[in-house]
Order: C-alpha cells, then structure tokens, then sequence
C-alpha cells in the first residue's frame, strides 16, 4: 500500500484527492525509516539547521549513494505525556516531489487515519501505511496547496484516534516551516 493523501470525506463518503502522485524511492524510506525507528525525541541524522521550532536533519542510509534530509519536528500531546508524535518533512531524491511523513504512537485506531487542521479548519485525513516497533506511520504526497497553506496557517493539529469517537489533538508549530523547507538540499 503506498502513501495516501490528505483527503476530505465529504458527507456522502467521497474521498476528492488533494495532492498529486509520485513514485516511492528506497533510499529516501530508508531514511524516514531509520528516522522513525529512533523516536520521537531522538531522531537520526546530524542537525544541519534550526528553523523556528524545525530541524532540519541529514544522513546517508545504508545503501544510499548520497545524504539525504528532511525537516523534522516532533511533539507531545499536551494531556498525554506518554503520548508522541514526529512530523517529517522531504523532497524526493528526484526534486520533483514532497512528502510528509507522521510517526504515531502505537494503538493508535489505523481505520480512522490520520487527521490534519490547520487554524481550526479541517483539511482532511491520510492513512497509515504501516507500523513499526515504534510507532505508526502515515505518508502523505504534499502539493503546492497543502504546503502554502503550511507556510500560511498560524497553528496545525495533528489528531490520532484510539477509538472511532475519542481524538487526540497533537499542537504542531509552524514556525519556521516554510524556510526549513527551503532550505531542503
């Protein structure tokens, strides 16, 4: 199953896309799976640069031919100490795509996705694509919308869901956001 895209459900259950297609690439899952294997508060890679509250991080997976970084940040839930989450942010090897990908933490309901607001508005849901020893994650192609509106908004949330009724909202800053990606070899 390959990386979804943040979608709207609408109330009849359509599912319009809102991010175009791109090919996965080894190296770069390699990455964000070394990454994501290292938790939430120690992420792989050399910091290269801070950018607000961003890092951006950089490391040649085994296998690879070259380094590669991405813009990471990772978050607590404010009522929920024990409960984390990494956002990591890339351009494929190639340039001509960016994903963002979200490590959740484990029994998270995978049914119900991954859900995103930005300033309080719903800008849809992305699936998990698979589970690791430490989390799950969710992958999600970003087109020009979904990053302009990331380099606009004032505050983003992240919602997982232990139970179809029951949501835990992740407070993501986006300062520094926009330049950290940039800055993005």
């Amino acid at each position: 199953m390959g990386p979804s895209k943040f979608q709207h459900t609408t109330t009849q259950g359509r599912k319009p896309p809102v991010a175009a297609g791109f090919r996965r690439l080894a190296g770069l899952l390699a990455l964000l799976a070394a990454t994501a294997l290292s938790g939430a508060a120690h992420a792989q890679g050399a910091v290269r640069s801070t950018h607000g509250d961003w890092q951006i991080r950089c490391d040649t997976p085994p296998g690879a031919q070259a380094e590669q970084c991405a813009l990471i940040q990772s978050v607590v839930a404010e009522d929920r100490s024990n409960a984390g989450l990494t956002v990591i942010v890339l351009k494929t090897a190639d340039q001509k795509s960016k994903l963002m990908r979200v490590v959740a933490p484990l029994g998270v309901l995978l049914p119900s996705g991954l859900g995103l607001k930005l300033d309080n508005q719903d800008v849809g849901r992305a699936g998990f694509v698979r589970c690791l020893p430490n989390g799950c994650v969710a992958e999600v192609v970003m087109d020009d919308k979904l990053l302009g509106q990331l380099r606009t908004a004032k505050t983003a949330t992240f919602i997982i869901f232990e139970t179809p009724e029951e949501g835990i909202g992740f407070p993501l800053s986006l300062n520094g956001i926009g330049e950290g990606y940039d800055k993005l070899p």
